[in-house]
């Protein structure tokens, strides 16, 4: 009993003895595994944390674009206009209001056709030298422009209505020259079809000679250009329109085709307000075409007119002593090149019996003529720019002599040079301006009488 209970007691130290490295193993790797699950909730804990500041930092950055985004579009919007006019019109329809002031400031030494201030364009023949000056305002003008009006699927248009202030004087009393009358310019409808490329205007417009897209610059010569009359031909009458662009969506050069038919006019006989002059005889429409082409800084035309007039007049009771019937027929070609900071411009034009389109020198008749300007500008910077002009146009003389008291005043040759120094700032401009003008001249068809004419110009616009 005592032996046995000695190899228990033996055998149970013995294996205390072996087994204790084990267990003391064992408790280490138990406390391994409660660290690294300790670690690994601190770190989970951690993520956790970092997952939400990555949030914070996410929607801090989204608002913040936001904010950046809404002041730039802030920035970038118009500046509301202060107590601006509204305007009703048919539903669906878009008006707008433009226009400039102008005023200027002459002084000349003679008077000049077709008026002093900002109409003048060259010297009355024989007018005595002197000196005359003033203020003009004349040349303010406004017009307003609709669009919006639907006409087909294919087509929509709009119109124009545009005045200045060149109707005259209110009466001949001691304030007339304080209130000019307005005058109505142009007045048409607009059809147009976007797919085709094809514009219709009816109503009243320039023609098609006068060079809308190339008129000289000037601040003082705006409603009369530099030129007009004296190189320059055209008018305003009502008619209508065509125009295509020929090539429409392609790259390069782009051209267009004009064609119209406008009323005819003339000085003559008959009553020149109540569509009974010769022009109207048997409505013979002045008909014309013009082709365009733009390519970059360059642009070109070419333009062709025809027209007869009857000079017996509507009833034909009226005398005829030179001839019954007038050709008018005139060429003209013209364009502008604009590299870097020039700008130049011109226009050559011949033709006959274009008296009702300010040709020969405002002489009506079956009088042929030539004639022509050129201006030069450069722009020193985005304010300040300079311009050189001249312009000439010649009568045919024999058709003068031939015509006189018949329609021609004497008038063989005319000249016009004139130098501009402007200054543009947003809506202002303002501009000095000299203007030199010579009118060679007969009274009998022998003798010639030579008439020059200076004027001098300070102008300031502001555009509205």
């Amino acid at each position: 009993m005592k032996r046995n209970s000695l190899f228990t007691a033996l055998a149970l130290a013995m294996g205390l003895t072996l087994a204790g490295p084990v267990l003391a193993q064992s408790g280490n790797q138990q406390d391994q595994v409660n660290a690294l699950k300790v670690l690994v909730e601190k770190q989970q804990q951690q993520l956790n944390q970092q997952q939400q500041d990555l949030q914070q930092l996410r929607d801090s950055l989204k608002k913040l674009e936001g904010e950046q985004t809404q002041a730039a579009a802030v920035a970038a919007a118009p500046a509301p206009k202060v107590a601006a006019p509204t305007f009703s019109s048919a539903p669906g329809i878009k008006v707008s209001m433009n226009g400039f002031i102008s005023a200027t400031a002459f002084s000349q030494d003679r008077s000049f056709v077709f008026g002093n201030g900002q109409n003048a364009e060259f010297p009355v023949a024989g007018a005595p030298s002197g000196s005359l000056s003033g203020v003009d305002v004349r040349s303010t003008r406004f017009w307003f422009d609709f669009s919006g009006a639907k006409f087909t699927d294919n087509w929509s248009g709009g119109g124009h209505i545009e005045m200045d202030f060149f109707g005259g004087y209110n009466g001949t009393g001691a304030f007339s020259q304080q209130q000019p009358l307005p005058r109505l310019r142009q007045a048409y409808m607009v059809l147009t079809n976007p797919g085709s490329g094809s514009t219709v205007k009816i109503g009243q417009q320039w023609d098609l000679m006068f060079p809308l897209d190339n008129v000289p610059n000037s601040l003082g010569h705006i409603a009369f250009p530099l030129g007009l009359g004296v190189g320059m031909v055209g008018w305003r009458f009502p008619g209508v329109v065509w125009s295509q662009d020929l090539n429409k969506g392609s790259t390069g050069a782009q051209w267009r085709l004009d064609m119209g038919a406008f009323s005819g006019s003339w000085d003559g006989p008959g009553n020149n307000v109540n569509y009974q002059t010769a022009a109207n005889a048997g409505f013979r429409p002045q008909v014309e075409a013009r082709l365009h082409v733009e390519d970059g800084d360059l642009s070109g035309y070419a333009v062709a007119h025809y027209a007869q007039i009857n000079l017996a007049g509507v009833g034909g009771t009226a005398p005829t002593p030179i001839a019954s019937t007038i050709t008018s027929e005139a060429f003209e070609i013209g364009g502008s090149w604009h590299p870097g900071p020039w700008l130049f411009r011109g226009n050559v034009y011949t033709g006959n019996g274009l008296g009702d389109l300010f040709g020969g020198l405002l002489q009506f008749g079956d009088i042929g003529e030539t004639g022509g300007f050129a201006q030069a500008g450069y722009s020193f910077d985005k304010n300040w720019s300079a311009n050189a002009f001249y312009g000439y146009v010649k009568p045919n003389t024999s058709d003068v002599v031939a015509w006189m008291g018949h329609g021609a005043s004497g008038l063989l040759r005319s000249r016009q040079t004139a130098v501009n120094l402007q200054y543009a700032a947003g809506a202002y401009e303002l501009g000095l301006e000299w203007m030199y003008g010579t009118v060679d001249s007969t009274t009998n068809g022998s003798n010639r009488l030579s008439t020059d004419g200076n004027q001098v110009m300070l102008s300031a616009l502001y555009h509205f």
